[in-house]
């Protein structure tokens, strides 16, 4: 069974981090159904209607993780989490395309809330994943890519035992060892949050993640809400 923690200096750092963690096995991940999708395309026009012209940056949510980001110096604008990517892509463009049932899950409720929601295939994942700061050792591969990264010295990464990322820039992109596609049963799915009253939205998130994978996905799952008191499951 996989596990997640978080390093003790990044929740040194990150106090008011609050993370939802579902570790799930014996999921189907089909091509998504309509009634899936007709939900999907509903929360997209009803995330549409409440954030209307308001700045991005002035939701609580992300600007918290954008704070977040610049704190181990990168640019939050120039490397977005990947809340703000999928909210910024539909206020721009219009809709968020549906890719299949455990990406549209975990989209749908990342821009109800506007918190990031991962979903790491655990196939080549060995032992825990880990959040912690980046030595530069790791390796990481692209989605689409063959070639070998590193990520820099200082930047929280998720990564394994064998110190392969998993995610870089915490909550910017997923590698594609990690990413869920069509045979993907078994995943560590996350949710985290760093503004006011996160672990209520954290705990509201999980809810709907578990409600909507019961319906959609099968499986049986395991739940925590992590924080500074409680940094793994």
């Amino acid at each position: 069974m996989p596990s997640f923690r978080y390093d003790a200096k990044v929740i040194q750092n990150y106090p008011d981090l609050a993370a939802g963690v579902i570790v799930a096995s014996g999921m189907s991940n089909a091509p998504t159904s309509p009634e899936l999708l007709e939900a999907y395309l509903a929360e997209q026009e009803t995330v549409k209607t409440r954030i209307g012209s308001t700045p991005l940056s002035e939701l609580a949510s992300l600007g918290a993780w954008r704070r977040a980001i610049s704190a181990f110096g990168v640019s939050p604008t120039k490397y977005r989490s990947a809340a703000e990517a999928l909210l910024r892509r539909l206020t721009k463009k219009g809709d968020i395309p549906s890719i299949n049932t455990l990406v549209d899950i975990g989209n749908l409720v990342s821009i109800r809330y506007g918190l990031p929601v991962a979903i790491f295939d655990t196939r080549e994942i060995q032992g825990a994943i880990t959040v912690h700061y980046a030595d530069g050792s790791e390796a990481y591969m692209e989605l689409g890519s063959d070639e070998i990264m590193h990520p820099e010295v200082g930047e929280v990464i998720f990564s394994d035992e064998k110190q392969m990322v998993v995610a870089r820039r915490w909550c910017w992109r997923q590698s594609a060892t990690s990413a869920a596609n069509a045979s993907t049963s078994n995943a560590v799915i996350t949710v985290e949050a760093h503004h006011e009253n996160g672990k209520a939205d954290i705990e509201n998130a999980l809810s709907d993640l578990l409600e909507l994978l019961h319906a959609h996905a099968s499986g049986d799952f395991n739940m925590a809400v992590l924080n500074a008191e409680s940094p793994l499951i």
